[in-house]
This record gives C-alpha cells, sequence and structure tokens, in this order.
C-alpha cells in the first residue's frame, strides 16, 4: 500500500487484480514479445529485429478457455550469474526486472529459439529457473515447419519434462500451450449473470524525455516497477499498471500508463523510437487523465513541452501539470515559480499545476487531490436552466458583438456532453461571433460550473428566431395537451357508504 511520504495516508496501491501471473522469459532475441501478442492475440508489446528493444517488463491481463490470467513480458537475460566481465546497466536492469517477474509468477514460460539450437545462456537461465520452484514450461519458438519442431528434440537436455513447439509467426501451438499453462487453475470469467466492472480509471503518463516520468511511476506504486536512468529513452514500450487510487473514502481500481519521451519528430531517427511515439500517442487517446510531466528546474516550459501540451488540449483529457525535481528550484519563491511555469504554457491554465518531487516523494498528497478532483469532474452535468441563466447574465454583463450592423445573439444552450465538457449554443449567426467572446463564454461557464482540468468545447449552431418561437409554441401546445389528458382520465375518489362496513 502507497503511503504518503508527508501525512501517512494510504493514497494508492499497485495491483494485480487478483489473477494468476504468468511470466515469460529468455535470453534476447528468442521471440518473447511476439508470444506474449501471440497469446493475447493483439499488439501490444514492441516486437522489432534488435535485441533489447523490452527492458520493462510489461503486463497485461487475458483469458483462454474461461480462465483469466495475468500474462508479463520481460527483457532478454543477457548476463551470467555472478559474471566477472563488465556488463551494460541496462543488463542489470532488466535482470531486476526478470527476477522480480519470477517472483511474483506462478508459471513460467521460458522461450528458446529453436532454429538457434541451445545457447549458454538457454543452460543458464534453465539452471536458475529450476532453482525458482516454480512451474516451468519450456516453449521452442519459430517452429515455423515439421524439420522445426524435430530441432527441439535437443532442449531436453535442459532438463524440463515437456517442449511445446510453437510458432508465432503463424499462432502454431499456442492453444496447447495455454492449456498446459493453466492447468489447474478454475474457470474465473464473469458469467452472464454477474454485472460487468467498472472500466478502470486510465492515468497517462506523459512529457518530454528524461523529465521524470518513471521516477513518477514509481513512487506512485511505493516500487521498482519500471527501470530508471538518466539516458534519455529508457522507456520505449507504454506500460500499463494496474492499481488502486484512494479519492476520499472511496477505492478506485485504475491503470497507471508509463509512456516514452516524446521528441520531436524531425529527431527520431530509429524504428523502435517510431513505434515508441505511437504507443504513447495511443496511451494519450486511450486515457482519462493524463499527467503531463515537466521540469520544474527550466523555469519556462520548451517548445516541446508546448508541443505535448497542445496534443493534449486536442484530445480533450482530463490534465494535471506535474511540476518535478521541484526540490531542486533553490532560491526562487514558490508563488514566482508557479507564475512562470504558467506564464508559459498559457493554453493550460485550465490544468492544475502540482510541484512535487519524485525523488523525495515531497507533495505527493498534492498530486493524489488533483487526481481525485478531476475524477469528480467527470461526472459533472449542468442542466439546461442552469447553463440559460449563466449565458443570459454573461450577455448583460458584456454585450455581444455587433458585426456589419447585426448583433450576435444566443438564444439559448445545452449541456451535450463530458469529458470534456461540450456545450451547444443555438444563436443567430455563427459567424457574427468573435473569437475573442466565445474565450469570453468559455470563461464565464469554468467560473460558474466545476470543470478543473478539462478543456471546455462550445459549438454555435444556427437557430433563426422563427424557428425557436415554433419550439416555444409547440412546447406549449404539448403541455396543453398533457394537462386536458390528465383532466379527462381524472377520476374523483369513491364515497363509501355505511353498509360496506356492515358484516
Amino acid at each position: 500500500m502507497m503511503k504518503n511520504s508527508e501525512n501517512g495516508m494510504e493514497n494508492g496501491v499497485a495491483a494485480g487484480a487478483g489473477l494468476p501471473a504468468i511470466a515469460i522469459v529468455g535470453r534476447p532475441n528468442v521471440g518473447k514479445s511476439s508470444l506474449f501478442n501471440a497469446i493475447l492475440r493483439r499488439r501490444q508489446a514492441i516486437v522489432h529485429f534488435d535485441s533489447g528493444v523490452t527492458r520493462d517488463r510489461i503486463s497485461a491481463s487475458g483469458v483462454f478457455e474461461g480462465r483469466r490470467f495475468n500474462l508479463i513480458d520481460t527483457g532478454g537475460l543477457a548476463m551470467f550469474s555472478g559474471e566477472k566481465r563488465k556488463v551494460g546497466f541496462w543488463d542489470h536492469s532488466i535482470e531486476a526486472q526478470v527476477e522480480a517477474a519470477i517472483d511474483s509468477a506462478v508459471t513460467i514460460l521460458f522461450v528458446v529459439d529453436v532454429l538457434a539450437g541451445v545457447n549458454p545462456l538457454d543452460q543458464e537461465i534453465a539452471r536458475r529457473l529450476r532453482a525458482s520452484a516454480k512451474k516451468v514450461i519450456l516453449v521452442a519458438n519459430k517452429a515455423d515447419n515439421q524439420k522445426a519442431e524435430h530441432l527441439a528434440d535437443e532442449f531436453h537436455e535442459l532438463g524440463f519434462e515437456k517442449i511445446h513447439t510453437v510458432s508465432c509467426l503463424h499462432r502454431i501451438g499456442i492453444d496447447s500451450l495455454m492449456r498446459d499453462a493453466l492447468a489447474g487453475i478454475a474457470e474465473n470469467t464473469a458469467s452472464a449473470g454477474e454485472p460487468a466492472e467498472r472500466r478502470p480509471l486510465r492515468i497517462a503518463v506523459l512529457g518530454r524525455p528524461n523529465v521524470g516520468k518513471s521516477s513518477l511511476v514509481n513512487r506512485l506504486l511505493n516500487e521498482e516497477r519500471v527501470i530508471v536512468s538518466e539516458v534519455a529513452g529508457t522507456t520505449r514500450d507504454a506500460i500499463d499498471i494496474p492499481f488502486s487510487l484512494r479519492c476520499g473514502e472511496e477505492v478506485v481500481n485504475a491503470v497507471l500508463v508509463d509512456t516514452a519521451g516524446l521528441r520531436k519528430k524531425s529527431k527520431i531517427d530509429e524504428a523502435v523510437e517510431r513505434y515508441s511515439m505511437m504507443r504513447a500517442e495511443e496511451a494519450l487517446e486511450n486515457a482519462d487523465i493524463v499527467l503531463f510531466v515537466i521540469e520544474a528546474t527550466t523555469l519556462v516550459s520548451t517548445s516541446q513541452d508546448k508541443t505535448i501540451a497542445r496534443m493534449i488540449q486536442d484530445s480533450g483529457k482530463g490534465c494535471v501539470i506535474v511540476a518535478n525535481k521541484s526540490d531542486a528550484c533553490t532560491g526562487v519563491r514558490r508563488k514566482e515559480l508557479i507564475d512562470d511555469l504558467r506564464a508559459s504554457l498559457p493554453k493550460m491554465l485550465y490544468a492544475p499545476l502540482v510541484l512535487l518531487s519524485a525523488k523525495s516523494g515531497h507533495n505527493l498528497s498534492g498530486l493524489f487531490e488533483a487526481i481525485a478532483e478531476l475524477r469528480a469532474q467527470m461526472s459533472v452535468k449542468v442542466s439546461t436552466a442552469m447553463l440559460n441563466r449563466v449565458l443570459a447574465d454573461a450577455q448583460e454583463r458584456n454585450l455581444p458583438p455587433i458585426i456589419g450592423g447585426r448583433p450576435f445573439k444566443v438564444y439559448y444552450g445545452t449541456m451535450t456532453g463530458n469529458c470534456p465538457p461540450r456545450f451547444s449554443l443555438f444563436v443567430n449567426d455563427p459567424a457574427l461571433c468573435a473569437e475573442n467572446y466565445k474565450t469570453y463564454l468559455e470563461n464565464c461557464l469554468r467560473r460558474a460550473f466545476p470543470f478543473t482540468g478539462f478543456p471546455i468545447r462550445i459549438s454555435l449552431r444556427a437557430r433563426r428566431r422563427e424557428d425557436l418561437n415554433d419550439i416555444l409554441a409547440r412546447k406549449k401546445m404539448f403541455q396543453r395537451r398533457r394537462e386536458a389528458e390528465r383532466k379527462k382520465n381524472f377520476k374523483p375518489p369513491r364515497e363509501e357508504s355505511e353498509d360496506e362496513f356492515d358484516e
């Protein structure tokens, strides 16, 4: 359970949704991510010919023959236990992520390359897995034909009882593999009579590279869930992490999505990085709330920060601006820092700004409060009567513009949706509304109603005065008809005689 460093209140907890976990492990470039996608029947993890594409452990829930499970993809193990040679930072970090996945799993799918034969690293990984005392299934991948299937016999020397030959490309052998992996696990899919689970709140963490997105994710979950380094581009895939979020007295099921840093498109020169950008944009599209991470130490936002801000605003998603590394801003007053950051993102004034330090956990409570506030705004609905009172008051205080001798008129308005809040205003001519007056109406709506963190969408629809009069006339006619029917069907209460009570 996540405990806030300042007040000790429990705010969030990493969750596995109570499902049995299946971890996929193996050396680099044997097809672990391809197997991950083949089992889930969707392109969840990035797959590329280069080795080392997967670094963090990626998890997703799946269903097979009535049994739900949590599938975990891991990076390739490229070092021997106690190895003395100089190994890179990624090797140590990936190894830690794989060990965490093995600890949490009930079944391990050990993937090898049937075409490459037994590799010394395969033997090393087999030794480690036997020591884990977990259920291990050996998966010989890339068995695309009968000849390749016969090549799997040499993997018996790794000491596992059964070998499953599969082809992720053609989905050969996947069903048989999953039956073996889930043997002994009871059906746990919700039946038709049970209520469907409410969609979890999706919270995406976005920002340019190296601003502390992964550090923030680890701080929110209170565990080293994703790899953190000073190297830009550490995170490559969008990583979905289920967890529980406490909003006041309510515990909310949520999914935290860590994404790759969004760079300028002109600086993207690798295929893997292009896939990473696509996954980050997809995470934004599917999110309910975005944590837009910027670096407080820069005092002003960069051009790339402004580009990301425009993406978030155009998406219409709820947003909290997280100014990370604020503890490093020495000699700057808090108010001055906020004013400078606000001035550099003028289009995001509607989004709450939280100064915090992902490294120390300072002011994490402020971030949880902002998320809870945005979640509350998602269910706000404004009645038509209340909306029209606000619009009438706004027009009285600031008369609409007159263009070409014709005044702009707002007849009435209605709220048509939320997330983001959407309003349709019926007017005499949308072309008569100056952009600054539309902004004025938006500001009036924002002052009147609690839409913190969401952009407001206003659409102007032309409606003639005659049309409006027709609507009002039909409304009055309908009311008179309903009143007449009510009087026609009215029956006075029957008077009871004394004889009815005689026995």
